[in-house]
């Protein structure tokens, strides 16, 4: 019964800051930055979504770079709640995955605000960022794997989940090491993160609402639900994203030469040059 608070607090502590959000926005606009305009987005995470987080943490980040905090140090924090949130949600806490899980997405947003603001983004602060991520996602899907273990439908969806997601970060490091612009896709990993975690909270509610419904399929509906979007549009995401990045390396790619080439009953041999003075 406890795990529900969880639940109920960040539930709470997020429709108090959405409705100051509105307000704010109301009052004086928007809040962009030039971070949630160059991203613009998508149709699983609105731009103004994007917004709103950023204008909630904006004091935080003041506050940590007054502090002398470096990206580093707030990097190597979000380890602990990930690692945190992929244990409660093995056990079943939902709602304290959920708050973890919370804490530590932010704190990757936190990290690069700061780098960017106190001019200190580097290539290697860049893949120790991309390094935790991948530690910190593989985290909370390991933890869902390791709960839906005797759920093999369920399991089968967790697992499509974690090759989507590791499959879309793959795409765009083989596209920055090809130097080709990475294309923008669905389900990146603010997005998962948000679907999983809201779902997380959620979990914790329905849990404790149908306690007494032996169908897990309702009484976990949020997070199965989730996971299913999760696993759905992550894979079709990554497949036209590799398809995209092999588009644009054939484009890249000079069409060989006639004179270099010659075909021949079906099979493509190499002209060769003569050797001058040969017989």
């Amino acid at each position: 019964m406890r795990d529900i608070y969880f639940g109920l607090v960040m539930w709470g502590i997020a429709l108090v800051t959405i409705v100051a959000y509105v307000v704010r926005a109301l009052l004086r606009g928007r809040a962009r930055s030039a971070r949630t305009d160059a991203d613009g987005g998508s149709v699983f995470l609105d731009k103004r979504a994007m917004e709103y987080a950023y204008w909630l943490l904006d004091p935080l980040i003041n506050l940590l770079i007054s502090l002398r905090v470096t990206p580093n140090m707030v990097t190597g924090f979000s380890m602990i709640p990930a690692l945190g949130a992929g244990v409660a949600i093995a056990f079943g806490w939902f709602g304290l995955a959920s708050m973890l899980g919370t804490i530590a997405t932010l704190s990757d947003i936190v990290d690069g605000v700061i780098a960017r603001r106190t001019g200190v983004s580097s290539d290697a602060g860049e893949v120790v960022d991309a390094a935790v991520d991948r530690y910190g996602e593989f985290f909370l899907m390991g933890g869902l794997i390791f709960y839906y273990r005797d759920t093999w439908s369920v399991l089968l969806l967790a697992l499509a989940a974690t090759v989507g997601a590791f499959m879309i970060s793959y795409s765009t490091a083989k596209a920055e090491a090809v130097r080709v612009p990475p294309p923008r896709g669905a389900m990146r990993r603010s997005e998962r993160a948000v679907y999983l975690i809201a779902a997380a909270g959620l979990t914790s509610i329905t849990k404790v609402i149908f306690a007494d419904t032996p169908t897990l399929s309702l009484r976990e509906a949020p997070m199965i639900l989730s996971i299913a979007i999760v696993a759905g549009v992550a894979n079709v995401s990554a497949v036209q994203r590799l398809a995209a990045i092999i588009h644009l390396l054939r484009a890249r790619q000079p069409p060989p030469r006639a004179a270099d080439a010659e075909e021949t009953d079906g099979i493509v041999t190499k002209r060769e040059t003569p050797i001058p003075g040969g017989g």
